[in-house]
């Protein structure tokens, strides 16, 4: 199975704005998407968006819509999250995994497979 490893977190305030990537060793013809979630402490852990690695097409949680953008470099098996306007209650450990298939609703954690160790992102006030 196919591991990601995301990097990319840090400290910012509110207002600012930060890259995550996240990247995978290698890409199977059965990745067809990859998806980025975030965990609160003692919070269930949140759907942010999601890209499909062939077309590039994004699907955004409302919380986050119009402030975070995610893409993909296919050459370099890596995809982005962009995060603008971050908030603390952005803060949060953010995870990426990847998802084969076409079925179900591509927002459920249970969906994915290959989560990376997250990588921690707190907006101070």
């Amino acid at each position: 199975q196919v591991q990601l490893v995301e990097s990319g977190g840090g400290l910012v305030q509110t207002g600012g704005s930060l890259r995550l990537s996240c990247a995978a060793s290698v890409r199977t013809v059965s990745m067809n998407a990859v998806g980025w979630f975030r965990q609160a402490p003692e919070k269930e852990r949140e759907f942010v968006g999601r890209i499909y690695w062939r077309t590039g097409n994004t699907y955004y949680a409302d919380s986050v819509k119009g402030r975070f953008t995610i893409s993909r470099d296919n050459a370099k098996n890596t995809v982005y999250l962009q995060m603008t306007r971050l908030q603390p209650e952005d803060t949060a450990v953010y995870y990426c995994a990847h998802r084969s298939g076409f079925s179900g609703s591509y927002s459920s954690s249970s969906e994915y497979a290959g989560w990376g160790q997250g990588t921690q992102v707190t907006v101070s006030s």
